[in-house]
């Protein structure tokens, strides 16, 4: 019946419209202009500019080149005038501040033809002026919504000094600390360096289109942080069931979180370089994950194919690398040298050219730097963001946040503020530029409070603070040892801060001897001798093999490489003025020949808890780490009442979790409950453990509070060898507690579910 009445209707107003338009036959008839989607105005916009271009300046917005001083690899690619009026430039990299940035794109609006804005781009890893914590340090926070926030003031800082592009977050899971870019990631977690990567892309690209957000880019794809032997851009060899299981989530996330870009890694995966493998790039990414933004190389990666052994010839680089779906070049220059003669010569066809360039252009379009080339350069901005009280403040926050409690004997720590004596020792003691860490964009030493100044901002001028160097990272010279000595016997405590150097981590910063290097063991063992309360602070890039300093401290804190805020934020945890919860995200080995040794290793028919000699071990060192996954101390103590869970999963695939936690010590503290599962039994081997879920809560001292978590069946899944993600019906180990280490068990089975995936 309502069918008729709407036809009828129809009809009617049909012949409404014929009779008014009889009426008014002489009228010229008035068109409406539907108005275009915001949308529909991009495409149309980039398609009548494509109409323009030529191939030449088509290739050359697909070629990034270096525009300054500032390098993250080999010098190459140098600008010229010529390429910006050839069009030939459509992204520079490794410049920054609206003082050298406006000049630049002032020359390619003067110079080129279509007057098509450069996208610059630059390492914001950790902090732009302001440096935060690096990233692994980060980690050991578990505050994801604090790591948010860390990307988001470097996104404005950065964009107010004119960057549209960081090359962060790397994402790569790194479980061997001899690889030095461990310090850049997130740990050896894949669940929780998923949840990380996702909060920093959100982080970056916060308000994507206005002037206080940039396009983050999840790098590097893929397994590059498992290198052979833990050296850098060694070759990969994985199983298909680890690569999509450990390696390839935190990149799925990123795309799940709306990363805008992606950047091919520099090692080989199963024998194809990553920068020349289309099932990656092109199979996996773009046609499986459905990603929507652009691919860039690494730092003259498509060049490094000749090197690889996979292409002879520049052009065959070029080639394979663009065939792959690595749409835009680094630094080397090979797509405008070689990529016009190859479709001139019909070895490529024009369209896939249109398509890399129409991802760079929307990214322009996006930015609005279609309408304003400038709009993000900006000195009164840039002069009122950078630095700003809110952010230093942040990096304070962060910093203290970051900071794992190892050790704490005796309840050393805190320090009283009544102390009057302290003997303070160490290369990184008093130091402005180490404690930034590597990858510390444009951050100045006149902007770092050391580890001294910091101390003397928390006490004042009653305490006596005698500073003594000790020695250096590299040098052999024991001549400041009596000295050190003398100002620890005449102390009522000794802080000693000793590490790496910045740049013993990072790109092609591995490391076989994991210790601290040059004196510094034989400088604490010095100041050992004096019998006073010994702090050890620990600044460094990845885990080191502290077995002995272990021993030998009272308290032992890795601060790592705490950036900008180092000495305030190494004092007020030192002082009692924030009390320490972070915990690590990467297991620290008695030993460098454990490695890799990260927690969640799979079975063996052997395992190392049989009563005889023939199992997984080795023969010198206990078949344990020295501090664990997720291991970290407070100033409070938490009890764990009994584990709740049900012995079996809902009949909609759920499992209720709790566990009471109750602050039984003397401060008010956080405390990561974390969540473990194992399969028991499966059709393939399964790790001993996985983390499943973490909270972190606030508890004052004398409450209890109950955490929960939903474990859900589709989380209890593996991805088997042809990559297909299977869930299988079993009893499972259920795990809750303060470390991968320290926890209750209870077993759960699930039975199957049809709606379960």
């Amino acid at each position: 019946m309502k069918r008729s009445v709407l036809a009828v209707t129809c009809i009617v107003g049909s012949l409404l419209v014929g009779n008014a338009q009889h009426a008014h036959a002489k009228q010229p008839r008035k068109l409406v202009k539907k108005e275009l989607s915001a949308a529909d105005k991009e495409t149309q916009f980039v398609t009548s500019l494509m109409q323009k271009m030529t191939l030449a300046e088509k290739i050359g917005q697909i070629s990034q080149y270096v525009g300054g001083s500032l390098l993250t690899g080999p010098q190459s690619g140098a600008l010229s005038d010529s390429l910006f009026a050839r069009g030939m430039v459509g992204s520079i990299l490794n410049v920054g501040g609206v003082d050298k940035l406006r000049p630049l794109q002032e020359k390619n609006m003067q110079l080129s033809r279509l007057k098509i804005p450069i996208l610059f781009a630059f390492d914001v890893v950790h902090g732009y002026k302001t440096i935060f914590p690096t990233p692994l340090a980060e980690s050991c926070s578990w505050d994801t919504n604090l790591m948010f926030e860390t990307a988001k003031a470097a996104a404005v800082e950065a964009a107010a000094s004119g960057i549209h592009w960081t090359f962060a977050p790397m994402v790569d899971i790194a479980r061997d600390p001899r690889w030095g870019r461990i310090v850049e990631g997130a740990g050896e977690d894949t669940y929780l360096a998923s949840q990380i990567a996702a909060a920093r892309v959100r982080g970056f690209q916060w308000n994507l289109g206005k002037t206080n957000a940039v396009y983050a880019c999840a790098k590097h794809f893929v397994a590059y942080g498992a290198p052979q032997a833990g050296r850098d851009y060694a070759p990969v060899d994985l199983s298909l069931s680890t690569l999509a299981e450990v390696y390839l989530p935190p990149f799925k996330a990123c795309v799940d979180a709306g990363v805008r870009t992606f950047m091919s890694a520099f090692n080989s995966v199963n024998g194809i370089p990553a920068t020349g493998n289309r099932w990656l790039m092109t199979e996996l990414l773009r046609n499986r994950w459905n990603f929507q933004g652009f691919v860039v190389s690494d730092w003259n990666a498509v060049q490094e194919l000749k090197a690889h052994g996979v292409a002879e010839t520049d052009k065959d680089a070029a080639l394979m690398a663009f065939r792959a779906g690595v749409d835009m070049d680094m630094t080397d220059g090979l797509y405008n040298r070689c990529l016009e003669e190859a479709v001139r010569e019909g070895q490529l066809d024009v369209h896939a050219i249109d398509a890399a360039v129409e991802r760079i252009l929307r990214a322009k379009y996006v930015l609005g730097l279609f309408d304003d080339p400038y709009r993000f350069l900006d000195l009164k901005r840039e002069r009122r963001e950078v630095r700003s009280e809110s952010v230093t403040a942040l990096a304070r926050k962060a910093a203290t946040a970051s900071m794992v409690l190892l050790k704490n004997a005796n309840a050393t720590l805190p320090l009283s503020k009544q102390t009057k004596r302290i003997a303070l020792v160490g290369p990184l003691a008093n130091n402005r530029s180490e404690v930034m860490g590597s990858w510390k964009a444009r951050g100045e030493e006149k902007d770092v409070v050391t580890v001294m100044d910091g101390i003397k901002n928390k006490l004042g001028k009653d305490v006596v603070l005698n500073y003594v160097q000790g020695c250096d990272f590299l040098d052999l010279s024991t001549h400041e040892f009596s000295a050190a000595f003398e100002a620890a016997k005449h102390s009522d405590v000794v802080i000693a801060v000793v590490g790496e150097k910045a740049l013993m981590s990072g790109e092609s910063r591995s490391r076989a001897v994991l210790r601290l290097p040059g004196k510094q063991q034989a400088l604490l063992d010095t100041l050992r001798k004096a019998g006073k309360p010994l702090v050890v602070v620990l600044m460094n890039g990845r885990p080191l093999c502290l077995e002995k300093v272990d021993k030998q401290s009272d308290a032992l804190l890795e601060a790592w490489f705490p950036g900008t805020q180092c000495g305030n934020a190494v004092a007020d945890i030192l002082f009692g003025d924030a009390v320490p919860s972070a915990k690590l995200t990467t297991s620290f080995p008695l030993t460098e020949g454990q490695i890799p040794n990260y927690y969640n290793y799979k079975r063996s028919g052997r395992p190392g808890d049989m009563p005889h000699s023939s199992t997984v071990r080795h023969i010198d060192v206990p078949n344990k780490n020295l501090y664990p996954f997720g291991y970290g101390l407070s100033y409070t103590t938490f009890s764990y009442g009994e584990m709740q869970c049900p012995q079996q999963f809902a009949a909609d695939g759920s499992l209720q979790v709790s566990v009471e936690v109750t602050n039984t010590g003397h401060f008010d503290g956080e405390e990561i409950v974390q969540l473990y599962v194992a399969d028991k039994v499966a059709s393939m081997v399964r790790p001993v453990k996985e983390l499943k879920g973490f909270q972190k809560v606030f508890i004052p001292k004398g409450q209890t509070k109950r955490v929960d978590f939903v474990l859900h069946a589709h989380d209890l899944g593996f991805w088997d060898n042809t990559m297909q993600y299977v869930v299988e019906p079993g009893t499972f180990e259920i795990m809750v507690g303060k470390n991968s280490e320290d926890l209750q068990k209870k077993d759960a089975t699930w039975k199957g579910d049809s709606r379960t995936p």
